[in-house]
């Protein structure tokens, strides 16, 4: 069983119905569940409504609202369900405990109840107690963190880099090695508690690695260096590598901002200041700030100024906008009277419900572009790093192209004529 429809436990539930278990996935939303069955898929992620409607067909997966009436002949139960940031940047685990007192109430038998949402290290004590006052008999708690990226999430799930199980229970430990046997991969088998940390200290470094780039790029635009010469350069010591050194403006979505903060208010909370982490979360919030400041530069005063913009989602190949900073400027040239056109492959309609009708919804890249001052590229979809830029030559007020993922050759657009800004490139 896996209990929450969202992005890890949708994907979770199709890729274990894929391996041949049967999988019931459980969630209180009636109309996803409604959809589910029906084959409509709450969010856009590449494969997953060919391999949910497969799994249906072939009845290994099932979608239902009731956890009491799918639990009995359960071995495994998953929870997936969300862990968003509290103001204080800690992770709100009510949808996790109020999971477990459901299992409480139903469970029947012993089952090996694991978390796979992000959640603090001693979470599982504390799933353990909620379980403990309802239900007296044998089962186990671990904790086997995902590490799925939107975009590519099912085959980091099939071919994962590592599956961490965590566990203080040798029957437990067997049961979660069998049903990931199919899968192979390097399996690190630890106590809860490191298994709870690896989720946080994983997403923290990559942070790390981001917010690290974009502050050399910052040097690099005024020391006259190029800072993808420069990750290059540094990519190519394997103590390094080249993965996560791309400068732009800067990590969104919902977990690198979410898990950083956590990660950080854990380290308070036990007496440790983590400056590293303050900082990586200080460089982030500043570096699109910084972007913004080179939109100002250019077009001076922002009033009545029409700006395209290409990407919403907080990166390529989702239709996810959570921490979008793509949004958060848009929000911000609207306040300073600029008129923002938008074109996203896929995130459209999800950034209508945030925008509302404060910009102009395109119908195609270069339609987002026509007419305008600037045209700012915030996501770095194939489509918009092939676009053939002839097609908007005389076509933009003014040939001013503002690249906050450093997609484009400046020698090339500056040869057709555009004024061309990338991130700590020359």
């Amino acid at each position: 069983m896996i209990i929450g429809a969202g992005y890890v436990g949708l994907v979770s539930s199709a890729c274990f119905a894929e391996l041949g278990h049967n999988v019931v996935c459980v969630d209180t939303d009636s109309e996803k569940i409604k959809g589910l069955n029906q084959g409509i898929m709450p969010f856009f992620e590449p494969g997953i409504k060919d391999l949910v409607s497969a799994n249906l067909l072939a009845a290994r997966l099932q979608f239902s609202l009731s956890i009491k009436d799918n639990i009995n002949n359960v071995d495994v139960i998953f929870i997936c369900v969300g862990t968003p940031p509290k103001k204080t940047g800690q992770a709100d685990l009510s949808q996790v405990f109020q999971a477990a007192e459901e299992i409480g109430r139903s469970i029947k038998q012993y089952a090996v109840i694991v978390t796979k949402s992000t959640v603090p290290v001693g979470a599982a004590k504390k799933i353990r107690k909620i379980i403990s006052a309802n239900y007296h008999s044998e089962y186990d708690v671990a904790s086997c963190p995902e590490f799925l990226r939107e975009g590519t999430a099912i085959k980091d799930f099939m071919c994962p880099d590592r599956i961490v199980i965590g566990t203080e229970s040798l029957r437990a430990r067997e049961w979660l090695v069998k049903l990931h046997e199919k899968i192979e991969c390097p399996k690190i088998l630890t106590e809860i508690a490191t298994a709870e940390m690896i989720k946080y200290a994983s997403n923290a470094f990559l942070a790390t690695k981001i917010s690290f780039i974009n502050e050399v790029a910052n040097v690099c635009e005024l020391v006259g260096a190029d800072v993808e010469r420069v990750a290059e350069g540094m990519g190519y010591d394997k103590r390094i590598g080249r993965a996560f050194l791309n400068a732009g403006i800067g990590y969104g979505g919902s977990c690198f901002p979410k898990d950083v903060r956590a990660l950080h208010h854990i380290a308070e909370e036990n007496g440790c200041l983590f400056q590293l982490l303050k900082a990586v979360i200080e460089v982030n919030s500043q570096q699109k700030w910084l972007f913004y400041k080179k939109i100002k530069t250019v077009l001076g005063n922002l009033e009545e100024k029409s700006i395209g913009v290409w990407g919403l989602s907080f990166k390529p190949e989702t239709d996810d906008i959570r921490e979008s900073i793509a949004i958060e400027l848009i929000e911000k040239l609207i306040e300073d009277g600029a008129k923002v056109k938008v074109y996203d492959p896929v995130a459209m309609a999800n950034a209508q419900k945030v925008l509302g009708d404060r910009v102009g919804y395109c119908f195609s890249a270069a339609y987002a572009a026509e007419a305008a001052d600037a045209l700012l590229i915030m996501t770095e979809w194939d489509e918009f790093r092939n676009f053939d830029f002839n097609i908007l030559r005389g076509r933009m007020r003014q040939q001013v192209v503002i690249d906050g993922r450093n997609l484009y050759d400046k020698a090339v657009l500056s040869s057709l004529g555009f004024n061309y800004l990338s991130v700590g490139r020359q």
